[in-house]
């Protein structure tokens, strides 16, 4: 099962239904060329070891089989050792949807319902959820007894996974893909949907017990929806990203997480950091639930994908649940709008960076008459910050007055009453919390499943434009209400490390 020519043809002389295609062996590139036109484009080219999506290519016009077929070579060998490919029909508006299935040593075996893996980037999965909102009983029924033909048919023992393509149009057809020989990533959802504890009954089996339940056994209740965290920047293609984890705090439902405080990301690994999971009594819910959950999802000093999750769910066609596998690059443009390096940082953020230091100037201590002239004795001047998000341009913001009672004027707007009380901001007539952390000369701030790193200093004379030349007076990475390392004492930390600015009183 785990080479996919093998598999094919064992499951489909056991009857399961197989997308047409060429899966012999050894087919060389003349061959897969005629192969595919005779299968009819648009086509599949895959290949026959591993998974993950790594080495598929979609080909639609019959000028670019050559390069896809030696660009889907190169990328199997090099990830797989093995350069074998096969060619199948690409089915328009495909759903993936997977069953569980458990066997024993004893010829038992079952299947525990679906999973909907649809929402993809690259073919590989960022949400998933059971049961899938395609299907009734019946075709759960008819997909699950082709699942366990197929394992039987290999006398398979553990838990394994059967993948199927359904066109969103004709959902009454469905046809093997492949069988992941191995717990996969989104098995908490098929656990929290059927009760039953996956990696326990893996152990079960494998110590030569029979399953302790049939088929009849099985029963779903309620929706379960799992999201994938990962360290990657969607709206520059997902590309994968790092940095170190300043700042933790996961919510209070099922997340399945390697992660701590001092975490070093970089680029050896797969970027999934985090599974989100939960549970709801209808899809409704648990799509509500775990927006919440995303939105309370608190990660600083690496960039993630939350906000990006986030808008997902909320996309029409995902709250309908009207998905397939092109969804999310078709509405990328859309879901990633205003989540990139250029898009336009929300005022509050950028008065809050400039309050922030300002913070850290008034309790430094240091001799008044250095410190810029927003707050010198006497004065009514304003002091110039040059903010810059990571990515974007930078931006001017002006404070007067003290952080407790302030007036701040964000780039060419209306100045406007604020003031920073511990992690709250007031402004405008609105009250935001933020997450906050250092990292040297970079502030990261998040609220509601988004982040931001904000590098700052104090604007010189010649305004904006010559601080941004290098000749402001950069401000001291030190502030006691963020507490980084200089001044630890003074700050207070939440279980997961989140550290706040309030300060000892």
């Amino acid at each position: 099962m785990g080479d996919k020519i093998r598999a094919k043809r064992t499951v489909a002389a056991a009857g399961v239904p197989v997308v047409p295609g060429r899966d012999e062996a050894g087919l060389s590139d003349g061959e897969l060329r005629a192969a595919a036109l005779d299968v009819g484009l648009p086509v599949l080219l895959k290949p026959s070891a591993g998974g993950g999506g790594k080495g598929m290519r979609l080909v639609r016009d019959a000028a670019d089989l050559p390069d896809a077929i030696a660009s889907a070579r190169r990328e199997a060998r090099g990830s797989f050792g093995d350069d074998t490919i096969l060619v199948e029909r690409f089915v328009e508006n495909p759903r993936h949807i997977e069953i569980q299935v458990f066997a024993d040593a004893h010829g038992n075996a079952v299947h525990l319902g679906e999973r909907e893996c649809s929402l993809q980037r690259r073919h590989q999965k960022i949400v998933e959820e059971a049961p899938s909102p395609l299907l009734d009983a019946a075709a759960r029924e008819r997909m699950g007894a082709a699942a366990v033909a197929a394992a039987q048919a290999v006398g398979y023992t553990g838990a394994g996974t059967v993948e199927y393509i359904v066109s969103a149009d004709r959902p009454d057809e469905f046809f093997f893909m492949e069988m992941n020989t191995r717990l996969q990533v989104e098995h908490p959802v098929t656990e929290l949907v059927t009760g039953l504890d996956l990696v326990e009954l893996q152990l079960h089996v494998a110590a030569g017990r029979p399953l302790p339940f049939a088929q009849d056994d099985v029963r779903l209740d309620g929706h379960a929806i799992e999201a994938r965290v990962y360290a990657e920047d969607p709206a520059r293609g997902f590309l994968p990203t790092g940095g170190r984890v300043l700042a933790l705090d996961e919510p209070d439902v099922r997340v399945d997480s390697g992660l701590a405080v001092g975490t070093e990301i970089g680029g050896s690994y797969d970027p999934m950091l985090a599974k989100v999971i939960v549970h709801g009594a209808d899809r409704a819910e648990a799509l509500h639930r775990l927006d919440r959950a995303l939105a309370a999802y608190t990660l600083l000093g690496v960039p993630t994908n939350v906000a990006f999750l986030r808008a997902l769910l909320r996309h029409p066609d995902v709250a309908s649940g009207d998905l397939d596998t092109g969804l999310v690059e078709r509405a990328l443009d859309d879901l990633t709008g205003g989540l990139g390096g250029g898009a336009a940082v929300p005022p509050e953020v950028l008065a809050a960076a400039a309050l922030e230091r300002m913070h850290a100037l008034e309790r430094a201590g240091d001799d008044p008459w250095t410190i810029p002239d927003g707050w010198r004795p006497g004065a009514h001047a304003w002091t110039r910050w040059i903010i810059t998000p990571a990515g974007g341009e930078p931006v001017e913001v002006r404070v007067q007055g003290r952080v407790s009672s302030a007036w701040v004027r964000v780039g060419d707007g209306e100045p406007v009453e604020a003031s920073l009380h511990g992690t709250t901001l007031a402004y405008a007539g609105r009250t935001v919390t933020f997450a906050a952390a250092r990292d040297g000369d970079t502030l990261w701030l998040g609220r509601e499943g988004r982040t931001w790193a904000l590098g700052e200093h104090v604007a010189a004379e010649g305004g904006a434009a010559a601080a941004g030349a290098g000749d402001g007076v950069r401000a001291q990475p030190r502030c006691p209400g963020l507490s980084w390392p200089s001044r630890r004492p003074r700050a207070t930390r939440s279980p997961r490390g989140r550290r706040s600015w309030s300060s000892r009183r």
